[in-house]
C-alpha cells in the first residue's frame, strides 16, 4: 500500500468514525427531554460560526485556520443533523 492509499484508508476510517459519533449523539438527543434537545440545538447554533466572528471562510488562510474552520462547519452540520432527527 503506498502513501496515497494509506492516507485514503486514514481518512476513511475517521469519517466513519465521525459518523457514528453523530448517529450516537442523534440518538440521545432523541431520547432526551425537549428541553436537552432545545438547549443542546441553541447551543451548537451558537458555535456555527467561528469564535473570532469570521463567517466568510476566505477572510482567514493558512493552516492555522483550518481547525477553527473545520470546527465551525463540524457545528453547523451537526446542528442541521440534529435539527432534522428532532423533527421526525
Amino acid at each position: 500500500m503506498d502513501r496515497m492509499d494509506r492516507l485514503a484508508a486514514r481518512i476513511d476510517g475517521l469519517e466513519g468514525r465521525l459518523i457514528a459519533q453523530r448517529r450516537t449523539l442523534g440518538r440521545l438527543l432523541a431520547l432526551s427531554p425537549e428541553s436537552v434537545r432545545a438547549e443542546l440545538l441553541e447551543w451548537l447554533e451558537n458555535r456555527e460560526v467561528m469564535l473570532d466572528g469570521q463567517e466568510d471562510p476566505g477572510a482567514l488562510s493558512g493552516p492555522e485556520a483550518a481547525l477553527e474552520l473545520a470546527l465551525s462547519d463540524e457545528m453547523r452540520l451537526l446542528h442541521e443533523h440534529l435539527s432534522a432527527a428532532a423533527r421526525r
